[in-house]
C-alpha cells in the first residue's frame, strides 16, 4: 500500500509535535465519547491519551514512528475502513481529507463507522488563501485550493457541522504549512519543507524562496507585512469540523 507519506514522512515525528492549544480544542470537540477511530493517524499527534484509540494509517513509513505506547494501528485507506458500522463513538480525522483519493467515499466511511460524531481538522481555504507565503510561492495555493474541500462538501456528505476557528499561535509546535507565519526564515530550512506535504507537490521553489531570503534579509519582509509584527496568533483558516448524529 505505497502512499505519499512513504516517501516524504520520514521525518515527520520530529517536526509535527501536537500543538497544544489545537490539543485541547480537539479534546473538547470529543468530549463525552469513548472509543476513537483516528483516521489518518500517522505517527500519533493529537491522538488523546484519555480512552481507547485505534489509528488508520496507511504509510507503513509513517506506522514505523509512532512511539512505544502509541495506539494500536491498522494500516488501511479511509475509502476502506475494516470495521464495523458503529464500532467507535467517534472519528477524528488531522489534516487528512486533502489526501484521501475518494474523499466521498470516505466521508461516507467515517460516518458509517461513527456512532456519535465526526470530527476533522481542515483548512477553509477563502481564509488561507491570504497567507503571505503563497505570495512567494503561488504553485502552493494552487495545489492547495485543488485539493481541500469546501464547508459545503463536508455538509453534502455529513449534513449539520459546527466550525471551531483555530488560531496559530507564533510558536506554533507543530510544523504544518501555517505554523511559521512570524517565523518566514524557517521555509528556507528544506527540513521544514520535507515536513509540508504540499511542497512535494510543486516543482523548484529555488526562485520563490530566493526571494523570501532576499525580502528577509533587507528587511522588506517586515515592511511588506507589518500587521504580523505586533500579534501572538494569526487565523489562516485552521478549522475543526464537527457533525453530529446523535
Amino acid at each position: 500500500m505505497a502512499t505519499l507519506y512513504d516517501s516524504i514522512g520520514r521525518t515527520y515525528s520530529g517536526r509535527r509535535q501536537s500543538e497544544p492549544r489545537f490539543a485541547a480544542a480537539i479534546e473538547n470537540a470529543i468530549r463525552g465519547c469513548g472509543p476513537i477511530l483516528n483516521v489518518g493517524a500517522g505517527a500519533g499527534s493529537y491522538e488523546p491519551n484519555s480512552r481507547l484509540v485505534v489509528g488508520v494509517e496507511p504509510s507503513r513509513t509513517m506506522i514505523a514512528q509512532r512511539a512505544a505506547g502509541s495506539a494500536p494501528v491498522v494500516q488501511a485507506r479511509a475509502e476502506a475502513l475494516p470495521f464495523r458500522d458503529a464500532s467507535f463513538d467517534a472519528v477524528l480525522g488531522i489534516l487528512t481529507v486533502h489526501h484521501w483519493a475518494g474523499q466521498q467515499q470516505g466521508f461516507a466511511e467515517c460516518a458509517r463507522v461513527a456512532r456519535s460524531r465526526v470530527v476533522f481538522l481542515t483548512i477553509d481555504m477563502h481564509v488561507c488563501g491570504r497567507f503571505w507565503l503563497y505570495d512567494y510561492l503561488p504553485e502552493l495555493l494552487q495545489i492547495d485550493r485543488s485539493i481541500f474541500p469546501s464547508f459545503e462538501r463536508f455538509e453534502q456528505a455529513l449534513g449539520p457541522i459546527e466550525l471551531t476557528e483555530l488560531p496559530i499561535p507564533a510558536d506554533c509546535r507543530d510544523g504544518f504549512l501555517g505554523a511559521y507565519w512570524k517565523r518566514p526564515r524557517a521555509y528556507l530550512d528544506p527540513a521544514v519543507r520535507a515536513s509540508i506535504s504540499t511542497f512535494s507537490k510543486i516543482g523548484d521553489v529555488t526562485l520563490g524562496l530566493s526571494r523570501l531570503e532576499n525580502d528577509i534579509d533587507s528587511g522588506k519582509w517586515q515592511q511588506r507585512y507589518p500587521s504580523l509584527q505586533g500579534i501572538d496568533e494569526l487565523d489562516l483558516g485552521y478549522r475543526l469540523v464537527a457533525a453530529h448524529f446523535t
